[in-house]
């Protein structure tokens, strides 16, 4: 088999597992086994939840908390509301929504308990919000959430008794300030009876639905996670971005407490988001079935006899596209590290040829350079002259993926199109993101094994052709198929989430993926002739530029129908290229 036939089978199967990691299941019909999580028994809820907008404090969201106190009462719950009165930022917000200037305006949570049989032990506590931002249905953000959980609970009780006491807020103001969530973990006496929380959110409208916020010291928490979940996603690496954010969720008010948090979310379809197109009809009920299945399987757990998980050391974690999810301990990452070195060692010293080393690291750190600087020239040219809306950049995500992935591979093109490498060369070419394994491990070790991982692999595979050598070496080839298509697959995967979470307004973050992605399938890449390589980055950057073009307009075509900003005349010239 060619050169080349070993680099498209690494592709197709990177393509693969890529789509795998970030498509939902499918969403389960109606009449499934009552134990079960069924997204169009969901779709019930949402369908009533969502009909309209429901602000908090409106009559609107008065008939949606009557709803859901019926559903919760229907399914044997222990149902009482707890009013209070919002903050007066709150009160201005809910005023600038409304059109209605009430000074102290009358929030309210709606909270069920369904009995356990020992009710002396810590309770498992279920939170969502009721309430939307103005003009929006929400039949995401947070129908879905509330809807998912209305649907776990029939589900748990299908199945008898809880040992535990189970637990459901559905909290008030959290658009305008996090308000209800405030009000429990710090004056419902209720709270005192709670052991662990699972907080459901979305920002959009489909997609995976992933653990990406956890309670402090988390290893036991996710002990209980890789065991319980069937078809698990999450990553400490988004645990750790999430924690760096400016971002926060109702879990964020029991963060403090001694509570064992979870915290679950989808962003896919981000065009929905807060957006009047919000609706039950517009949102993935995949989605819903994979933000269900996930809360549902982790809540039996808890719910069971066992006691709940204390606080231990935090771990690694990541699923493996979907199908397990791999728990590690953090200082594990540096035994990883030294045996990467130790591999790129071999193949650097095998046949020793220090220029082609050292070409190999300027190569991969002009890719790693001219590919931030692409990215932020062309996101550049995707925006006017100003600051545009956030909604619209939201909306733009898909042609800002594709503006970024022509973009990067532009800057492959350009760096790495007509190299033909030798072990030597792509042990050169490793060492920089070796570099970066090192450095998140010392700094961030939980979050690092997105690039200690990736550097193993390839290690390994590089140090295997060093060491059998070209020609007929299938085993070493072999290698790094597996090696390039596991890497490359997640790289797939994590790129599409950089971009899906901070591509709006950071899309150089795609040079990670991008440059991770490169070192595993260097030793696969037979070299392309130089006119034919700078031909394609030529052509990839203008494809960037039209990508650029669209994204400007994508947000009033597919979008909130907020005002899209005026594309600039750079933009239009690169995408008439």
């Amino acid at each position: 088999m060619g050169k080349s036939l070993y680099l498209i089978a690494a592709l197709m199967f990177a393509v693969l597992l890529g789509i795998r990691a970030t498509t939902p299941p499918a969403p389960l019909g109606a009449g499934s086994p009552p134990q079960v999580f069924s997204a169009a028994r969901a779709m019930a809820d949402v369908r009533v939840i969502a009909a309209r907008p429901h602000l908090a404090a409106s009559p609107e969201d008065a008939a949606v908390r009557a709803h859901l106190a019926r559903r919760l009462q229907a399914m044997g719950m222990e149902v009482h509301e707890t009013p209070f009165t919002a903050t007066q930022a709150s009160a201005a917000r809910l005023a600038w929504w409304s059109g209605n200037k009430v000074l102290a305006p009358t929030l309210t949570n709606v909270i069920g308990v369904l009995p356990g049989r020992d009710r002396n032990v810590p309770a498992v506590l279920l939170m969502a919000h009721h309430d939307t931002v103005g003009g929006s249905p929400g039949a995401a953000d947070d129908t879905a959430g509330v809807s998912a959980l209305l649907e776990t609970v029939r589900a748990v009780r299908a199945g008898g008794p809880p040992a535990r006491d189970l637990i459901v807020l559905f909290t008030d103001g959290e658009e305008l300030g996090l308000d209800g969530a405030h009000h429990f973990f710090t004056a419902d006496p209720l709270r005192a009876h709670v052991g662990a929380v699972i907080n459901v959110e979305a920002r959009g409208g489909g997609g995976r639905t992933t653990l990406f916020e956890t309670s402090p010291e988390n290893g036991a928490a996710i002990a209980r996670v890789a065991r319980s979940i069937a078809r698990p996603a999450g990553s400490s690496l988004g645990v750790y971005i999430y924690k760096v954010l400016p971002n926060d969720t109702d879990l964020t008010e029991a963060r403090t407490g001694p509570y064992t948090g979870y915290n679950f979310a989808f962003i896919g379809r981000p065009q929905l988001y807060h957006s009047p197109k919000a609706t039950p009809d517009a949102i993935d009920q995949g989605a819903l079935q994979d933000m269900g299945a996930q809360v549902l399987d982790l809540t039996r757990d808890l719910l069971s006899g066992e006691p709940l998980p204390v606080r231990t050391a935090d771990v690694v974690f990541f699923d493996a596209f979907g199908v397990v999810l791999v728990v590690y301990p953090a200082w594990a990452g540096w035994i990883m590290v030294a045996f990467a070195a130790v591999g790129l060692g071999i193949a650097a010293l095998r046949q020793p040829d220090w220029r082609a080393t050292a070409a190999g690291t300027g190569r991969m750190l002009g890719l790693i350079v001219l590919a931030g600087v692409v990215l932020y020239g062309i996101n550049r040219l995707s925006l006017a002259p100003g600051e545009a809306n956030y909604y619209d950049r939201l909306a733009a995500i898909p042609r800002l993926e594709a503006m970024a992935l022509a973009g990067g591979l532009a800057a492959f093109l350009l760096t790495m199109g007509a190299w033909k490498s030798s072990p030597a060369g792509l042990a050169g070419a490793a060492l920089p993101i070796l570099a970066l394994a090192v450095a998140g491990q010392a700094m961030a070790p939980t979050a690092a094994y997105v690039v200690v991982l990736p550097v193993l692999l390839a290690a390994l595979a590089i140090a295997a052709l060093a060491v059998v050598g070209h020609g007929s070496a299938f085993s070493a080839r072999g290698l790094a198929v597996i090696a390039a298509a596991l890497v490359g697959g997640y790289m797939i995967a994590l790129g599409h989430q950089v971009m899906q979470g901070v591509g709006p307004k950071l899309p150089v973050a795609a040079v990670l993926p991008l440059a991770v992605a490169a070192m595993a399938v260097l030793p696969l890449w037979p070299g392309l002739g130089t006119k034919t390589a700078r031909g394609g980055g030529r052509a990839a950057v203008a494809g960037s530029g039209r990508r650029a073009h669209s994204a400007a307009r994508s947000a009033v075509r597919y979008g909130a129908g907020l005002q899209c900003r005026q594309v600039s005349g750079v933009a239009r010239r690169l995408a008439r290229l």
